[in-house]
C-alpha cells in the first residue's frame, strides 16, 4: 500500500491561509474540502488545476453559505498569492568564502522547517548549512525545482547531486542503493538519519566528531582537499 506523502509546511500555510477567507468553516472541515476537491497527496500542482465549479461540489454543505468572491479568494491562497511561502523555513545566515576555515559544508533533506525529514530523492528542498568545530551557520536554501521530479531515478539523482556540487556531506532520512551510487559518484559523503531529527541537533553530533578524532575522509575535507581527491576512499 502507498503511503501518503506528510503535508509539507508550504503547503499547511496555503491551507491556512485561505481558511481565513471563508468565515463560518472549522479548518478540519476545510482540510476534508480540500481533500475531496484534490486528492492526495496535497500538493501545488493539484490545487493550481482547482476550479471553483470543482470546490463548490467537494463542499457543497460545508461552503453552502459562502459567496463566489470568498471562494475565489481561498483558492488564490491555496495556490500561494500573497502568501509567504517561506515564512516557516529557518533563516538564512550571511556567509563569505573563507569565513569558518576547517568546515565542512553540509545539504540537509528537508520537508518541514529544519528538519531532516525527507529521502534524498523526494525532499522538497535542501537546507545547506556550513559547519566548524565552533559554530553551525544555515547559509542557503536550495528549493528542488519540478523538472527534478519527473525524470528516471538516475537522472533524477544525479540532477540532485549537481544542485550540490559545493557540498561534502549529504543529510537525509533515508537514501536507497541508486541514490547512494549517485551520491558517492559525485564525492558526497551520505549521511541517514532513519528518523526525522532537527538539522542543527545532528549538525552538533558532527561538531563533536570534528573536534575529537574525525576519521581520515573528514579530515581531509577539513584540511581542504578536494573531492576528486580522496573520494575513492571507504566512506564510513
Amino acid at each position: 500500500m502507498n503511503r501518503v506523502r506528510p503535508l509539507t509546511d508550504d503547503m499547511a500555510l496555503r491551507i491556512g491561509m485561505a481558511h481565513r477567507c471563508l468565515p463560518g468553516v472549522e479548518l478540519d472541515e476545510w482540510v476534508a474540502v480540500v481533500i475531496r476537491a484534490v486528492g492526495v497527496p496535497l500538493s501545488p500542482e493539484r490545487v493550481k488545476r482547482l476550479r471553483l465549479k470543482r470546490l463548490r461540489q467537494a463542499g457543497r454543505l460545508v461552503l453552502r453559505n459562502l459567496t463566489d468572491d470568498q471562494l475565489r479568494n481561498a483558492m488564490s491562497s491555496l495556490r500561494g498569492h500573497g502568501v509567504d511561502l517561506r515564512a516557516t523555513l529557518p533563516a538564512v545566515e550571511p556567509y563569505q568564502d573563507g569565513d569558518m576555515p576547517g568546515s565542512l559544508r553540509a545539504a540537509c533533506a528537508s520537508n518541514r522547517g529544519d528538519r531532516i525529514d525527507a529521502p534524498f530523492g523526494n525532499c522538497d528542498r535542501f537546507l545547506i548549512y556550513q559547519v566548524s568545530v565552533q559554530e553551525i551557520r544555515l547559509i542557503e536554501i536550495r528549493e528542488v525545482s519540478e523538472h527534478l521530479r519527473g525524470h528516471s531515478p538516475r537522472e533524477r539523482y544525479d540532477a540532485r547531486t549537481d544542485m550540490l556540487a559545493d557540498c561534502q556531506l549529504v543529510c537525509s532520512l533515508t537514501l536507497g542503493a541508486t541514490a547512494g551510487a549517485s551520491v558517492v559518484r559525485a564525492g558526497l559523503h551520505p549521511i541517514r538519519t532513519v528518523a526525522p531529527r532537527p538539522a542543527p541537533e545532528l549538525l552538533a553530533e558532527l561538531q563533536e566528531v570534528m573536534a575529537d578524532n574525525p576519521p581520515p575522509w573528514m579530515d581531509n575535507l577539513m584540511r581542504g582537499q578536494t573531492r576528486e581527491r580522496i573520494k575513492q576512499e571507504s566512506w564510513v
